[in-house]
Formats: C-alpha cells, structure tokens, sequence
C-alpha cells in the first residue's frame, strides 16, 4: 500500500526560532500512523538546527545544485545535505520554474543527481491558466513527467513522490475542484502505469499542492488518487497544518 504524505514547504519564511518551535510541535503532537509520512521543506540556512531534534519528521531542502562542488555562488550542493542530515528534495517546484527560470533540462539533472547520491525527491508538476483554458493540461503535465523520468528506471522511480500543482488555482481565485484534481492525478498514474508496471503505478503517492487548507482538505484527500498533500502556507502554523493532518487521517 502506497503512503500518505504530507509535506510542508516553508518556503523564506519563519525565524530560525520559530522554525525550532514549530518543527519541534510538528515531531511531538502531529497524528502519526505507520501509513503517513511528514516531510518538512526548510530554508536551508536551518537544516543544521534542525537535525537534532530527533523523530520522525523527514527533514528535506527546498533546493540545491546538481554539482558536487565548485564556483556556483549562493548554491548548496548534495554532499552539504547529507552533512546536514537532509535526505529529501524537492525539484520542479511552479516558483523555481516561473521565477527563477529553472529549465526542465536543469529540473532533469537535479533529478538524476539526487537519485545517484540516494535521495528522495518531491517532484512538482503543473500548468498555468493559459495551457488549461486550451484544454492541453493533461498532455503538457504528461510532458513534463516524460523530459525528466523517460530514462529512469523503475527501481529509481520509486524513489520518488509526485506533487500536482495547479498554478492556474493558485492565488488567482479560481479553485480546482475535485473532478479536476482526481482527473489530473488519475492521468499522472495512468502515464507511470504505461511507462512502468501496475505495481510501481499503485505504489507511487502522488500529492496535491494547491491551496490546501483545512476546510478542503477532507474533500480533496476523498480522490482516489490523492494520496496527501504538499502545504504552503497553511504549514506555517502548528493549528493549520494538524488540522490537515487530521484529515488525512479519516
């Protein structure tokens, strides 16, 4: 049976105090269950705080560059990681593409690299309001997955975890519905079928990362294909985020 997830990227927010207090709330009073996992996204500048307080939150970094080393100013690279205790990334995320103009060949090697050096990746796809109103969504989500795992093997695959992020539903004030999101992550499970087997497939959790929050998240989690969520805002606060929590529970 495949897991349910849960992952908070805090994105550049908090102190380094308050990332302390919240992640050390996260590890003591979140509902824990064999079934779930919690990923927790920090800025990097914390991940050494972090790592000691011990538990079973899975610490990860929101970025990192696919080179062991070298004149890469601002970067952080894999071997810094590991030095920090971090074994999860997440890649492709729609603000590292839109903003920072992160190509799908670059998304590619952060992939591969991570994979090589034993790490777990988040990896973010989605479309934007215009490839949706075209009704190309499902083929360019479909694409996205096809650049960047055509040449991993399953083994590698099931490394991974998906994250469906709608941009279009995303501070635009359009929301995404549960038809909408269960026919995207059914789609996404579809390609991993043709491109592996039936139990890669069923084993593969595949998030939902749009707007989340705990009046919706029982509703969305309902999907058969929904197997938790990747939390922006709303895991910035202890209340927020255990209250999705528990509906991912029921």
């Amino acid at each position: 049976m495949r897991k349910k997830i849960l992952a908070a990227n805090w994105k550049m927010n908090l102190s380094l105090q308050e990332a302390k207090e919240l992640f050390m709330k996260y590890n003591s009073l979140l509902p824990q269950a064999d079934n779930i996992d919690y990923y927790i996204f920090s800025p990097s500048i914390f991940l050494h705080e972090l790592r000691v307080v011990k538990g079973k939150l899975i610490l990860g970094a929101q970025n990192f560059y696919p080179e062991k080393s070298g004149a890469f100013t601002g970067e952080i690279s894999i071997s810094q990681l590991i030095d920090a205790h971090v074994n999860a990334v997440l890649i492709g995320h729609s603000e590292r593409r839109m903003l920072f103009n992160e190509s799908d060949e670059l998304i590619k090697q952060k992939v591969d690299f991570s994979l090589q050096n034993g790490f777990n990746v988040i990896f973010c796809c989605g479309e934007s309001i215009e490839i949706r109103d075209k009704k190309e969504h499902i083929n360019f989500v479909r694409n996205q997955l096809e650049v960047v795992f055509s040449h991993i093997k399953a083994t590698d695959f099931s490394k991974c975890v998906i994250a469906y992020e709608p941009i279009w539903a995303i501070g635009s004030g359009r929301t995404a519905n549960e038809k909408e999101i269960e026919e995207m992550h059914s789609a996404i499970r579809n390609w991993i079928l043709k491109k592996y087997d039936v139990s890669t497939s069923q084993n593969i959790s595949i998030l939902y990362g749009g707007s989340c929050n705990g009046k919706n998240a029982k509703s969305i989690f309902s999907c058969p294909n929904v197997d938790g969520g990747l939390i922006g805002g709303a895991s910035l606060t202890f209340e927020s985020f255990n209250e999705i929590a528990n509906k991912l529970q029921v």
